[in-house]
């Protein structure tokens, strides 16, 4: 089974752009309570996540990668507290937009949001206070997209389902940067991401699939699986679990529907515990299917982020031109590190992932 290091897509040359990945989407502060759970802890830890971000937090500090984000902040110690962490992640924010804080959030605030890890039978738990968000009650026209894609050059875009979920303005917005990054020869990567809590009152899963099949047109790479697009699959509890049999006529379902799309990819995890996990990934490109490394049993110390890292890996393997299989592997990989560590994002480096690629055990490393 053969494939091209690029899976079919068209990736600009690194010397033609300054930014080799751009991301849209919100930052919160996440408040951990470490092992003692939200209600009865007298102590949190801070760091900052978000879905489409922590794509490209990880592919700057574990994969070397120049990656900037497109968001909104309201500018306050708040707002500075996720500045000086964003800056420790090492993304650039000359994009970030600063909006101006009323002193009490009446018109906007910044996202926080509370997480418990689990343990055993308990399972993890968040908790978000994101209403009224800057990034939120972001509009069309607020970003010159153009600009961005065209005069700076930018090699791969990503978005996701979680920052279209926040408003009907963020999905016009995503729309607006997707065809604009299409009309100037970037990849789009889109992870659909569904989140009930963010759809709760605006029409669930199946408004949720009626927005990502909008958007379809405009996508390369797509994460996620058949039941995050057709309303058939809607009410379904959670993803399907997949053989390669079945992964490859899924797929092609979803290309004869949506011809934009070149790659697929979806991670596969089976919970035993909170705290260990089956971990792996399929993937689609060019007619074949391929399956990743798969992690049995895995132990997981705080498992947000994983997917993030996962597609962040993934983008990485393909920008490198190393193909599908490798770029599973490797998303997998960074994906099944960053859930051994606290936090949203990825603490894993290059060499780290590629010797758990490659079959590296847990023994200490001197």
């Amino acid at each position: 089974m053969s494939e091209s290091g690029t899976a079919g897509l068209n990736i600009k040359p690194k010397n033609a752009c300054r930014w080799d990945e751009l991301s849209l989407g919100e930052v919160m502060v996440r408040f951990d309570p470490g092992e003692e759970r939200i209600a009865v802890t007298r102590n949190f830890r801070v760091w900052e996540g978000g879905g489409e971000y922590n794509v490209a937090r990880g592919l700057r500090r574990c994969f070397g990668q120049r990656t900037t984000l497109v968001t909104a902040v309201a500018d306050n110690p708040v707002g500075r507290l996720l500045e000086d962490l964003m800056l420790q992640g090492g993304v650039d924010l000359s994009h970030l937009k600063w909006v101006e804080y009323d002193g009490i959030g009446r018109a906007s605030r910044n996202g926080i949001y509370f997480l418990e890890r689990g343990f055993g039978n308990r399972g993890a738990m968040g908790m978000m206070d994101r209403g009224h968000t800057p990034v939120s009650q972001m509009k069309p026209g607020d970003i010159d997209w153009d600009a961005i894609f065209n005069t700076e050059g930018v090699r791969w875009f990503h978005t996701g389902g979680v920052y279209c979920a926040l408003s009907p303005s963020t999905a016009e917005v995503a729309k607006e940067a997707m065809a604009s990054a299409k009309r100037h020869g970037v990849v789009v990567s889109f992870d659909c991401n569904y989140r009930p809590s963010l759809w709760k009152a605006s029409g669930g899963r199946a408004a949720a699939c009626r927005l990502n099949r909008e958007l379809a047109q405009y996508v390369d790479v797509l994460f996620g699986h058949e039941g995050d697009l057709l309303d058939t699959c809607a009410a379904a509890s959670g993803p399907p679990w997949y053989d390669s049999e079945s992964y490859e006529a899924m797929s092609k379902r979803i290309q004869e529907s949506f011809p934009a799309i070149k790659v697929i990819a979806t991670t596969i995890r089976r919970p035993r515990t909170a705290n260990r996990n089956d971990w792996g990934a399929f993937g689609f490109a060019e007619g074949n299917v391929f399956e990743s490394v798969k992690f049995d049993d895995l132990e997981i110390f705080d498992r947000v982020g994983g997917g993030d890292s996962f597609a962040a890996g993934l983008i990485y393997g393909l920008m490198e031109h190393k193909g599908l299989k490798w770029a599973l592997d490797c998303g997998v990989a960074h994906g099944a590190l960053a859930m051994t560590t606290p936090g949203d994002s990825s603490m894993a480096t290059l060499g780290e992932v590629e010797r758990l690629m490659g079959g590296g055990s847990a023994a200490v490393q001197r």
